[in-house]
């Protein structure tokens, strides 16, 4: 299981809102509070959020950005090109990381082991506090009116609230 954060995307009326508490923890003890974990790539059309070791999740969005160059855009295609090489490469293989993408149609699950998973309801959560903000998302989505930012925002409050890898310093993009 990724400890160490909690990253959220909600895809909702046409609208994306992704977003990534601030926590790194080492062990248990916190070194910093206002990570940056997740981003918009792309010439600004995909959000991509990371679950995991820094330094892997680094190396993976770099993998990420190149193939979203090579395909030009092409979300689903950049990713089952990522999930090969993340699968095959033996260098790659050792990353101990998840990411979240999304762009304005498809919201996927990427993982070390080739899984690229896209969830029927639009909602990702990854991470420790993954499964507690998945869960208040998809509430506030099914039973509010709240847009996908608004529902991205409470979630993530509720799950600052219940999980000690999680803080309330939110980076949060939209598309």
């Amino acid at each position: 299981m990724i400890r160490s954060t909690t990253i959220l995307c909600v895809r909702k009326d046409g609208r994306v809102a992704m977003a990534g508490d601030g926590q790194v923890s080492m062990n248990n003890i916190v070194v910093k509070h206002h990570a940056r974990k997740v981003r918009k790539v792309y010439h600004e059309q995909i959000l991509a959020g990371f679950a995991g070791a820094a330094a892997d999740a680094f190396t993976l969005f770099d993998r990420f950005e190149a193939k979203l160059e090579e395909y030009r855009g092409g979300l689903m295609r950049a990713a089952v090109e990522l999930a090969k090489d993340w699968r095959s490469d033996r260098f790659l293989r050792r990353l101990e990381a998840l990411l979240a993408v999304a762009d304005r149609d498809i919201a996927l699950i990427l993982s070390g082991t080739g899984d690229i998973i896209e969830p029927d309801d639009g909602i990702i959560g990854i991470g420790s506090g993954g499964p507690y903000a998945l869960a208040a998302a998809r509430a506030l989505g099914e039973h509010t009116a709240l847009n996908a930012r608004e529902i991205v925002e409470a979630s993530m409050r509720v799950t600052a609230d219940i999980c000690i890898y999680t803080n309330h310093h939110l980076n949060l993009e939209e598309l």
